[in-house]
């Protein structure tokens, strides 16, 4: 049986039906790449209690093992995932926002500016990504093989390290 995932987007104007969602869908795709199966989707404004609400009911009710945010990691006052995230989660991954700063360095003199984030909650993997749909693509590959890794530790499999 596939591992349960989750999709939220995070903007307020894609909210707002402004715009198309391009960050969804390739946020599913990774997740379906890592054998998860996708039961959940949003996209909620930058608001810290929309996204909290999610993450927590994705996790301790639907029992997704792996959930995925897009936007809302930049220095903007609006940006607020990273403090929705931390708000939730109970140990901090501090590796995998590591790691997508560094894979986002070559394709833009704005890496540094990330707050990307990540944790666990139970057994759930919350990783939040930037919300430039490129930059999913871009840090998605080099993750992959490590995100399956931690699934595979989170859900009670033997991992081998």
């Amino acid at each position: 049986m596939p591992r349960r995932a989750a999709i939220l987007t995070i903007s307020t104007s894609k909210a707002a039906g402004t715009g198309e969602d391009h960050s969804g869908p390739r946020l599913a795709a990774l997740a379906e790449r890592l054998g998860a199966e996708v039961v959940a989707r949003a996209i909620v404004p930058d608001e810290r209690a929309a996204i909290e609400h999610h993450l927590r009911a994705w996790s301790d009710v639907d029992g997704c093992a792996l959930v995925l945010t897009s936007g809302g990691t930049g220095l903007a006052p609006s940006d607020v995932t990273p403090e929705a995230t931390r708000a939730v989660i109970e140990r901090e991954a501090p590796g995998i926002g590591e790691a997508i700063r560094t894979c986002s360095r070559e394709h833009t003199p704005n890496w540094m500016l990330s707050r990307a984030l990540a944790g666990t909650r139970g057994t759930t993997l919350i990783v939040n990504f930037p919300g430039n749909p490129a930059a999913i693509d871009q840090t998605g590959d080099a993750l992959a093989r490590p995100l399956a890794h931690a699934l595979d530790l989170l859900t009670g499999g033997r991992g081998g390290h």
